[in-house]
């Protein structure tokens, strides 16, 4: 059962192959487009229905289409470097139906166009300006239709624009409308055979938007976290991925399996594909926004040419904890190596809305059981971000200095320049007081 994809971009990033000292997106140095006079904004890859959502589609391919009803609202969206004025603003549409412009919700700024063409064909909707740099919201309405549907509308077309502008094109329309995926990369100790990695994380109030995975605990083979992956379910998951390159796990021969040995209560065992492949583990619980949770995760070689990973969840609040999971991963012999954790939005139809998370409280242990807290962590975007067709992205630290935050979508203006590095301050004084012993007999 697939729970989520994730680009060649992050994967990259959690395999610990993406190079930490990558160029910076385009929008700290060499704009996407230096001094574009005309922009042609496919709604295909920036688009999206804020309201009325089973009324309108966004088409990856053909923009603006099913538009049937009257209370759908859609927004486009494009970041201008500066302040416009006088651009001339177009649409390519073909229908029977009245719509409605706005700009910014700027009540001077908006404007009707009737469509009269079963073909597509290009309609001026007028002049119109941003009063200041950032990203521009133009949103669409639906006024009258003579028949079922409003119409289809797959491009707008600004010219005049001066300076730079980031919106999605010359990019997979799919995965600019997910956004771009965020990470902190933790410093682990050098030359230090690390067996338990904990984490924590707390997602604010408000930040727990529907297709949002809060990833915890990566390393080199695989992660763990918590969704939300609809209005009523939440789930904790942990993912493990075959040594076996395929996207197809009925393709891994039986010997390059990933192979389950533990579960916890209630805890749905099964297979994954499409990002790379292997054994995938998910308890549905109902995790809360404001609430600290943890992550405990073992990495250790069985000294038979494989690699043990379990995963454990903490409810602080509680002083709980469950099994998640443990796998056996074949022709691996490591340890905990690639600590990170990123935050992504898993579904296109949710990338106008922002979400965020703050991580803390990291600690590490070796074979020995020596503890080390690790305080510092390097911020990376994924192929999105570093193309610079978004850059609604950031991470760094938390006001007090005591977390890092990762926070992408929603179209905010600041952008944080992927391979920052950021120290965060030190929490305890000794490490987490946990049971080893006893979470073996969980």
């Amino acid at each position: 059962m697939l729970l989520k994809k994730i680009s060649f971009a992050v994967l990259a990033v959690l395999s610990g192959t993406l190079a930490l000292n990558a160029a910076p997106p385009a929008v700290f140095g060499a704009p996407l487009e230096k001094s574009a006079s005309q922009l042609s904004i496919p709604l295909g890859g920036n688009a999206y229905v804020l309201k009325g959502k089973n009324g309108a589609r966004i088409h990856t391919q053909k923009g603006l289409v099913n538009w049937t009803g009257e209370d759908a609202m859609i927004a486009v969206y494009v970041r201008t470097s500066d302040p416009q004025e006088n651009v001339d603003f177009s649409i390519r549409a073909r229908g029977h139906g009245t719509i409605k412009f706005n700009v910014n919700r700027d009540k001077a700024q908006t404007f009707s166009v009737k469509l009269d063409s079963d073909e597509f064909k290009e309609y001026p909707v007028g002049k119109i300006k941003f009063a200041e740099a950032g990203y521009q919201k133009i949103y669409i309405k639906g006024c009258e239709k003579s028949g079922e549907h409003f119409g289809e509308i797959s491009d707008f077309t600004l010219k005049n624009v001066l300076g730079a502008s980031n919106y999605v094109h010359g990019f997979d329309n799919y995965w600019g409308r997910r956004g771009p995926s965020v990470h902190m990369r933790y410093t682990l100790p050098k030359e230090k055979n690390i067996e338990y990695f904990y984490s924590e994380i707390l997602v604010p109030k408000g930040m727990d938007k529907v297709g949002t995975y809060f990833m915890v605990n990566g390393f080199g083979e695989g992660y763990s976290g918590i969704q939300v992956n609809s209005p009523t379910e939440r789930r904790v998951l942990f993912s493990v991925w075959s040594p076996f390159d395929t996207q197809n796990p009925k393709d891994i021969p039986e010997h390059l399996r990933v192979v389950n040995l533990r579960r916890g209560e209630g805890v749905k065992i099964g297979e994954f594909g499409n990002e790379g492949s292997g054994g995938q583990s998910y308890l549905r619980y109902p995790w809360e926004a404001g609430k600290t949770y943890g992550f405990l995760t073992r990495i250790r070689p069985d000294g038979n040419g494989n690699t043990e990973y379990t995963t454990y969840f903490h409810v602080p609040s509680e002083r709980k904890w469950l099994l998640i999971a443990s796998f056996r991963r074949p022709a691996t012999s490591t340890w905990y190596k690639g600590a990170h954790s990123f935050l992504e939005n898993f579904n296109p139809d949710m990338g106008y809305t922002g979400r965020s998370a703050n991580y803390f409280n990291q600690w590490a242990w070796d074979k020995n059981g020596k503890a080390y807290e690790l305080t510092e962590g390097t911020f990376t975007c994924d192929g999105t971000g570093r193309a610079a067709v978004r850059t609604d992205f950031a991470g760094g630290l938390s006001e007090d200095g005591k977390s890092f935050f990762l926070r992408n979508c929603g179209f905010f203006n600041e952008t944080t320049e992927s391979n920052s590095r950021f120290e965060r301050k030190s929490m305890m004084s000794a490490p987490p007081m946990i049971n080893f012993a006893a979470l073996e007999k969980l």
